[in-house]
């Protein structure tokens, strides 16, 4: 369904699937899958092969990024079947610490993390963040100042004749016991021990390397000149020609014309001096993560029974490891579309939130489960004589029963029973669970229906959620068309009745925030006449033709 309202729109999908454990966590083919049983690894790569391949043509081809969870039991398996599946893309694994004193493995070292590949589809990257010290393996305080790197250069092509363009001469003087720049000299190809050309007074500074051998600069003579004249270059304690020479990389030098680090003014080499004190550094982070935040005790169980008055949802995700790996890839989009189709408790809706609220964001988050009743609850039905479909037996589902009371609890501040939550969420942006969220959240069930009734437009009530969807989730839904035939909400419109059609188009002229229109016709020469009609920047939709062939294409069916 989602690849006729979403395909390449989606900006990053969050999953975190069954982990095949073989505890009855998840079922193929209506049945659980065993521990014992032989192909379960194959059941449970054709299920995530399927699914995977769906949310490839969802996701935005040009930036987008997939991110999953998962342990040792198939982490080997879903590697493979991503590179495979998104060929194109660049995939890496993080482990995460969750359970510092690790649970007990069966004759095994005790399991302390989890894994989480990031599929970065297109430009897709990780932003540089603010991120606690917690976050670096080792924590380094350079990093919490501006940082000067030196200018000769090191580690790999580092003799002269590997750069000979960066060989040249650095003109300096003393005075009071400090070096003073005097300029940047050109490239030079000589023999540098018969070069005369040094200034009255100065000294040059050569790129000579601690064995004596000559070496070379990191940037040319013409951008050392230009760092220079901006006091980007900066010398280091007084030793005449072995005086050290320091630079800032572009990466500083953006935080410096950006604000971070204000200037206060310059030292007597020229060099600036800035203001660190309100600096909190910014950097993408390894591939080891210890957070104590992203704890599934602290930040998933307890905070999940806070807010459901102790209903029980087995291994729920840190609310706070969600939203941090999230944020990665949405900071700088405040519209992002996220999606979870295995949304389980709804934590990634939840977390969605919080980064709405942090910066007053509208990212939408589409969430996507099933009503399965656990195995232990459903024995226990069965011998009441309940079945599925009972009322009984689906309030009980993970849907009706976890996910969507979570999203509307953490929404309103309130239990499902009306009691205002306690506690608070912590880490980052804290505030009282209480306060809830000023967000909006919109409940469907997905059911088939007959081709011909969508075809024959006895369907669309059942069919408008979809459309509200393909046209951007905004607004209100358009349920019915009326005697008139037509109907226009805030951002998209329908028209069935051709004959209405003149008032319709004058009805469609003064929605200014109009994008998407739906055409009811099997007529090409009505649709293709409609269409002209549209405003500029208006995306015309032919129903019910382009639904029923979405479906067929991906189905085999309507």
């Amino acid at each position: 369904m989602l690849t006729y309202t979403h395909r390449g729109k989606v900006d990053a999908i969050y999953i975190d699937p069954p982990y095949n454990t073989g505890a009855k966590d998840w079922k193929y083919n209506n049945d659980y899958v065993e521990g014992d049983d032989a192909y379960r690894h194959s059941k449970w790569l054709a299920m995530m092969e399927r699914r995977l391949l769906v949310a490839k043509e969802l996701l935005n081809p040009d930036d987008s990024v997939l991110i999953c969870t998962i342990d040792e039991k198939e982490y080997l398996r879903l590697g493979l079947l991503l590179e495979q599946t998104f060929p194109e893309a660049r995939t890496q694994m993080i482990s995460s610490v969750i359970n510092p004193s690790g649970a007990a493995r069966q004759a095994a070292f005790r399991r302390t993390d989890e894994y989480i590949f990031f599929v970065f589809v297109g430009k897709s990257a990780p932003l540089d963040l603010p991120l606690p010290a917690e976050w670096r393996v080792t924590r380094d305080k350079r990093a919490e100042k501006l940082r000067w790197d030196g200018l000769m250069r090191s580690g790999s092509n580092t003799q002269r004749e590997d750069s000979p363009n960066q060989f040249y001469p650095i003109f300096v003087y003393e005075e009071d016991g400090e070096g003073i720049f005097h300029s940047v000299g050109k490239p030079f190809f000589g023999n540098r021990r018969e070069f005369r050309g040094v200034p009255d007074g100065c000294c040059a500074i050569w790129p000579i390397r601690k064995d004596g051998s000559e070496g070379n600069w990191q940037i040319s003579s013409r951008n050392a000149q230009a760092l220079l004249s901006k006091g980007y270059l900066r010398l280091g304690r007084w030793r005449g020609s072995e005086t050290a020479v320091t630079y800032l990389k572009k990466g500083n030098i953006d935080k410096v014309e950006r604000g971070l680090f204000p200037i206060l003014g310059q030292r007597k080499d020229g060099s600036i001096i800035v203001d660190e004190t309100g600096y909190r550094s910014t950097f993408v982070t390894g591939t080891q993560w210890r957070v104590g935040s992203h704890s599934p005790e602290q930040g998933g169980t307890k905070l999940l029974t806070n807010i459901l008055d102790g209903r029980r949802f087995p291994f729920p995700k840190s609310l706070y490891a969600v939203e941090d790996a999230l944020r990665f890839f949405t900071k700088d989009k405040s519209e992002a579309l996220i999606l979870d189709f295995f949304s389980g408790s709804g934590t990634t809706a939840h977390a969605v939130m919080r980064l709405n609220k942090q910066d007053g964001g509208r990212r939408q988050c589409i969430s996507v489960t099933n009503n399965e009743v656990s195995a232990d609850e459903q024995k226990k039905l069965r011998k009441q004589g309940l079945r599925p479909g009972d009322p009984e037996w689906e309030a009980l589902g993970i849907c009706d029963y976890i996910t969507k009371p979570r999203v509307t609890a953490a929404i309103t501040g309130k239990t499902p029973n009306g009691e205002p939550i306690k506690g608070g969420y912590k880490f980052t942006d804290e505030f009282p669970m209480a306060d809830g969220f000023e967000e909006n959240a919109a409940f469907f069930t997905l059911t088939y229906e007959s081709p011909l009734s969508v075809r024959h437009h006895r369907a669309f009530e059942r069919v408008a959620p979809i459309l509200w969807l393909r046209a951007g989730s905004q607004g209100r839904i358009i349920t019915s068309l009326g005697v008139r035939g037509w109907n226009v909400s805030e951002v998209y419109a329908v028209l069935e009745n051709f004959n209405e059609s003149a008032e319709f188009f004058e009805a469609l002229a003064g929605a200014s925030g109009v994008r998407t229109v739906f055409f009811v016709t099997e007529d090409d020469a009505v649709f293709q006449m409609a269409c002209r009609k549209l405003p500029e920047g208006v995306e015309p939709v032919r129903l019910y033709s382009s639904y029923l062939q979405n479906f067929e294409i991906n189905r085999g069916r309507a």
